[in-house]
């Protein structure tokens, strides 16, 4: 059975005051749980501090991006070793958002999973279609070329240590959501295009979903058989909401679950 995950991806969104506010409240919701892994993604110059305070907690860390390079003249970049010298275990590579605004291919993308691996994180691939994308019958063409990237790159059994998220771009930040069915069928295509290459691995890897979930939604999507949590966004920034997810992924990885 595979262990669910739900990653929090703050965005850029946060202070010093609020992120205390919010992981007191989520250290005091989230004890640990053997069906559900817990983590949060909060802005680079608040890593420290975030760690420090799930200290000894069961809410693990990640970051937002890393480099695809160990060191040198690249301003404003963050090697992978660096996240993890200071206490992170995850982090997300290839976000939409990174995909638009930064011009990241999915080269790119696939030597920062490299990269993330390399230095001892665990990688949360994002990929995902536009909506034009969708509206042309293009959704399974888009991710299979993000996903192949990686595939060739880093080769299969790389995703024995790492995790995929799909995010219909679309739905991000829209307030759109796939439906349970739209995202049970790309998750699906994403665990049968692995499985061509090595279906061991396939069963094991953890895919997320990552488009809009909600406290009110996430029961829904999670109790389908190929999604293994969600990549959350804006709920994640609120206690209550992010706890509901949590819980309702905890609660759809019950015995028997594939």
């Amino acid at each position: 059975m595979r262990k669910a995950l739900v990653a929090g991806n703050w965005k850029m969104n946060g202070s010093m005051a609020s992120n205390r506010e919010l992981l007191s409240a989520l250290k005091e919701a989230i004890p640990g749980s053997d069906a559900v892994d817990v983590a949060v993604c909060p802005p680079a110059v608040y890593l420290p501090d975030v760690r420090a305070q799930l200290q000894g907690g069961s809410i693990a860390v990640g970051g937002q991006d890393c480099s695809d390079e160990t060191s040198g003249a690249y301003t404003g970049e963050i090697a992978a070793g660096m996240l993890k010298e200071i206490g992170c275990e995850y982090v997300i590579v290839g976000h939409s958002e990174r995909r638009a605004r930064q011009r990241e291919d999915s080269d790119w993308v696939a030597r920062k999973f490299i990269a993330a691996q390399a230095a001892g994180l665990v990688p949360i691939l994002c990929v995902g279609e536009q909506l034009a994308d969708r509206e042309a019958g293009q959704t399974e063409a888009v991710v299979a070329e993000q996903l192949d990237a990686v595939l060739d790159q880093a080769g299969v059994a790389a995703f024995e240590r790492g995790v995929v998220a799909y995010e219909p771009v679309w739905a991000i930040g829209t307030g759109l959501t796939a439906t349970p069915e739209q995202a049970a069928e790309v998750h699906r295509f994403i665990r049968d295009r692995v499985a061509a290459r090595d279906s061991s691995v396939a069963g094991g890897l953890r895919i997320l979903y990552g488009g809009s979930v909600k406290a009110d939604n996430a029961a829904g999507l999670f109790a389908l058989p190929d999604i293994d949590g969600g990549l959350i966004g804006g709920a994640s920034l609120d206690a209550g909401s992010f706890v509901a997810i949590v819980n309702a992924a905890g609660a759809a990885r019950g015995p028997g679950t594939p």
